[in-house]
């Protein structure tokens, strides 16, 4: 053999190797499959992590109410202060009437201390309100925004004064703009002269609240939630919906209305942890029903509210069946059921449509969901859920009911769940799962074999928790896109699905891993946002088929630790493939377009680290984001290839256009 004819063999040698060691994907362009539901990716809240009072809900103020247990919680007072109950609003009877300290070089006031401080931005303005009344017709108050740990002069470094003009309870107003910003301010009030002055109701919110609405959301917390692009919003819980017992369940018709009359609610979360332990987690209820479903429709969200079904917490209860309420006592809370869903979309001519209109807003909300119960199992959930599934569907037959499979991702009471969930006929299922990272490795097929004929998957709350390392590292976010390749490649029976928790405070967390992390003036998103982003704003319209050799590329043998799966975009005529590299290698890629033809350039979005640890922060936020880059499709015989050799540890996604 000549040296051209050995070296040309050689050459041969390593294109066929190439091409062996290569991982050939086919998708079939041509054969749409099942839709993909608007609701598909979305999100979950709970207020858990201090993730409402002291999160998303724009209150600055702590106990602004007096109504804690311990009335004077979160406030420290000094000089001539009285606590008193008989004020204006009936649900929230406390007050304080700041008096004469009895000498003119002696001050009587307040000073609260926020959640974990009070956070405000340069040049931002806050809006002080207050109920307030002068027993002797007029008063006054200096409200100030302090630092009290500053080396400098000056405590105060923004402030105002109120006059109290009535001796008849009033609401008052002031604006106060801070000259920098502070994640550990407070807010001090001095009575300002001899006449006594009484507060109730002491709030403090930022004017640039999201979308800039009074009672309103903090701008960029619920802009994040905007920027994903959910499909569904669930709320209010989780175990909150439970309560630790039934008289401290969540309870939607306390919590419309004027805020200043919302009663108080203990937290599910307040005694759970003790090696986290937080005994001022309440609920103020300002962040209530008609909040959550006009947030909702701000980020675009179908609103998926969850009720109690007459049971608390059966974790915290030992599973006793003593402290649910029984059988026959379920008629309120099957009440509270059909009550809520008039309140959503009934018209103004209604009891609850006219609540609704009353608070702002006119138009029905258009709920098309409701969720009955949470997390729970077993025969004491199923009994107290039939009666609830026969009267919603009585009233209303249009109204998808979702129910739980309980705890489990598997085994005996997970399918127990699922017999007694299509027995009843409910709509959903609401599945959770915060599984290890071999769970996530080795569930690339769990919905294949579904039945279709069933009620739809709502795969309400999962997160990979690494073993060992349960924090927002990015090894375990990569797993959780490889995971929702199934959920994708199964959107005939997935409908619906939410990571969980959303929310977490730095300074106030129980729970990790979260999606999105926060202290008082700053905000990062988490590497598995990103993933969930990146689903969100790349669902497609319809699955199409995707295989290698035959099967789902779903980390099988032989499939070299990746994950993939496809969808068409009729209205963008686009195909998007996504692909997962859970190797700690690179891997070849080439995919087979079918039905397409000719060169393209393909868009891509990639996430990736080369630290499987290492994690977003609030120093630095944008340590691992998406980046956006192309991709060239070369025109094969009978199909568009695109070939690519995908880092170690990436998440890639590819759209090309029809």
């Amino acid at each position: 053999m000549n040296y051209r004819m050995l070296t040309s063999a050689v050459l041969l040698t390593a294109t066929l190797t190439c091409k062996a060691q290569s991982n050939v994907m086919d998708v079939n362009t041509k054969k749409v499959g099942a839709v993909v539901q608007n609701t598909m990716y979305g999100m979950f809240f709970e207020d858990i992590n201090y993730a409402a009072d002291g999160g998303l809900y724009g209150e600055l103020v702590k106990n602004r109410s007096f109504e804690f247990p311990q009335s004077l919680m979160g406030w420290q007072t000094f000089g001539n202060v009285e606590l008193k109950n008989d004020g204006p609003f009936e649900r929230c009877p406390h007050y304080v009437t700041l008096l004469d300290p009895g000498h003119r070089d002696r001050r009587t006031g307040l000073v609260n201390e926020g959640y974990f401080g009070i956070g405000v931005l340069k040049g931002e303005e806050y809006r002080f309100t207050v109920w307030a009344k002068a027993p002797k017709g007029t008063g006054r108050i200096t409200v100030q925004l302090i630092d009290p740990k500053t080396m400098g002069e000056r405590q105060e470094f923004a402030g105002a004064r109120l006059d109290v003009k009535s001796s008849e309870w009033e609401k008052y107003e002031v604006i106060i703009k801070s000259p920098k910003t502070h994640a550990d301010a407070r807010l001090r009030i001095f009575l300002d002269g001899r006449n006594a002055v009484s507060l109730e109701h002491v709030s403090l919110f930022p004017v640039n609240t999201f979308k800039n609405r009074d009672n309103g959301m903090r701008r960029d917390l619920a802009q994040a939630l905007a920027d994903q692009h959910p499909g569904v919003f669930r709320f209010p819980g989780g175990c909150i919906v439970e309560g630790t017992d039934l008289a401290t369940r969540y309870q939607w018709k306390n919590t419309i209305g004027p805020v200043e009359n919302r009663p108080l609610n203990q937290n599910r979360w307040l005694h759970t942890f003790t090696h986290r332990f937080f005994p001022d987690y309440y609920q103020s209820y300002g962040l209530g029903f008609y909040e959550y479903f006009v947030l909702s429709e701000d980020i675009g969200a179908e609103p998926l509210p969850v009720l109690n079904v007459g049971m608390a917490c059966q974790f915290q209860n030992r599973n006793d069946e003593k402290a649910h309420a029984a059988i026959d006592e379920l008629q309120p809370y099957i009440q509270d059921c059909l009550d809520l869903i008039e309140f959503a979309n009934g018209d103004t001519s209604t009891t609850w449509g006219r609540k609704r209109a009353e608070m702002g807003h006119p138009a029905p909300f258009n709920m098309t969901m409701i969720g009955v119960g949470n997390e729970q199992w077993d025969e004491m959930y199923f009994k107290r859920l039939e009666p609830f599934v026969k009267a919603i569907k009585a009233r209303y037959p249009k109204m998808r009911i979702v129910g739980t499979s309980g705890p489990d991702s598997e085994g005996k009471m997970f399918e127990i769940g699922w017999k007694a969930m299509k027995e009843m006929k409910a709509d959903l299922v609401d599945e959770h799962f915060y599984r290890p990272e071999t769970w996530f490795l080795n569930s690339g097929l769990r919905y294949e074999n579904y039945d279709r004929k069933g009620p739809k998957v709502f795969a309400g709350e999962y997160a990979c928790h690494g073993k060992g390392k349960k924090w927002n590292h990015f090894e375990t976010s990569l797993y959780e896109a490889a995971f929702m390749t199934d959920l994708e490649r199964n959107a005939d029976v997935v409908w619906l699905t939410a990571y969980a928790p959303l929310f977490a405070h730095v300074d106030g967390w129980q729970w990790r891993p979260d999606l999105i992390w926060f202290d008082n003036t700053r905000m990062f998103k988490s590497v598995s946002y990103y993933v969930q982003q990146m689903y969100a704003m790349n669902k497609g319209t319809n699955v199409l088929p995707l295989t290698m050799a035959g099967k789902p590329v779903a980390g099988q043998e032989g499939q070299n630790g990746l994950f993939a799966s496809a969808v068409t975009d009729r209205n963008t005529r686009e195909v998007i493939v996504k692909v997962i590299n859970t190797g700690k290698t690179p891997q070849p890629v080439s995919i087979n377009l079918l039905g397409m033809k000719g060169e393209r350039t393909a868009a891509t979005v990639t996430l990736t680290s080369d630290d499987p640890d290492a994690e977003n922060t609030l120093d630095n936020p944008e340590r691992i984001v998406p980046q956006s880059g192309t991709a060239r499709c070369e025109a094969g015989k009978k199909s568009t290839v695109l070939t690519d050799n995908l880092p170690a540890m990436t998440f890639r996604l590819y759209k090309v256009k029809m």
